[in-house]
């Protein structure tokens, strides 16, 4: 936890990181409004500056910051500089723990070093099956029955991380992607907050 003195006891806090609409940020950020949820968010940050979730975000008076992925572009390591930058505004806000939500970024292995154990993705099939950007598609192609979401761990080896938590959905004969990215969304929406709130309670024991 951080040790500044400024954190509410019971509180841990945390960092979205986003690209877009940030759906799954609205879950998390509906569980926050329970007073008994052991997370507040303190910041939400997104590469991209037209991301639908900022908006939102700063309806809900919630700390917003951009750092556009393209201005590091001519840099002589554009990943690591972009990633560093991110990690000076999160250690500004004193971050325990920073939660992936539809952040289309590949991070360096420096920035998943150092929050190693504090930085966690949902994606959206049961891993280790179909990982990658293209898992919905991935598990129709492969006529699977059952696809799902997972929350895990990340680590410097793409959504290879230790599972927090699984759900499992089943594919009918008749879903198409969106259909059946819709089903999986639904039950991101609901395991999110749950493993935020797992790891959160570990943290404060």
């Amino acid at each position: 936890m951080a040790s500044n003195g400024s954190q509410p006891k019971g509180k841990i806090k945390i960092a979205i990181l986003i690209s877009g609409r940030g759906s799954n940020m609205k879950a998390i950020i509906q569980a926050c409004a329970d007073k008994k949820f052991p997370a507040e968010i303190s910041l939400i940050l997104s590469n991209k500056p037209d991301a639908e979730g900022l908006n939102f975000a700063k309806s809900q008076n919630i700390p917003t910051t951009i750092i556009n992925h393209k201005d590091f572009s001519n840099n002589s390591s554009p990943r690591l500089e972009f990633d560093q930058a991110m990690d000076r505004e999160i250690t500004k806000h004193n971050i325990d723990l920073i939660c992936l939500a539809g952040f289309m970024r590949l991070l360096s292995e420096w920035f998943v070093t150092k929050w190693q154990n504090r930085l966690i993705n949902i994606h959206p099939s049961l891993l280790p099956d179909f990982k990658g950007a293209n898992a919905v598609a991935d598990a129709l192609k492969s006529q699977a029955k059952f696809s799902g979401c997972s929350v895990h761990y990340v680590t410097k080896e793409m959504d290879s991380g230790p599972i927090i938590k699984q759900a499992r959905v089943e594919i009918n004969e008749d879903d198409d992607f969106s259909s059946l990215s819709k089903k999986i969304l639904n039950y991101e929406h609901k395991i999110y907050p749950q493993a935020i709130a797992e790891i959160c309670h570990k943290i404060l024991k």
